[in-house]
């Protein structure tokens, strides 16, 4: 018998450039589109992202991410 544990990670970037709730959208949507993701919290007034996901996340696919939002991971 195995007991199946599911623990998300979550993971806090820094983004540079996101000044309004358009901008959190638009890097939470893109984030959110990368596989294992479950949740994404943007925050403009601190550039701080906030990215549950089941399995640790390629740097460069969230850079990615951001880069195709208009914005820079830090």
């Amino acid at each position: 018998m195995s007991a199946e544990t599911k623990t998300d990670l979550t993971t806090v970037y820094q983004v540079k450039g996101m000044t309004c709730g358009h901008c959190e959208g638009a890097v939470s949507s893109e984030i959110s589109g990368l596989p294992g993701v479950s949740s994404v919290t943007a925050v403009a007034s601190t550039g701080q992202v906030t990215v549950v996901s089941a399995a640790p996340l390629d740097e460069e696919a969230v850079r990615a991410a951001v880069d195709e939002a208009g914005y820079e991971l830090v």
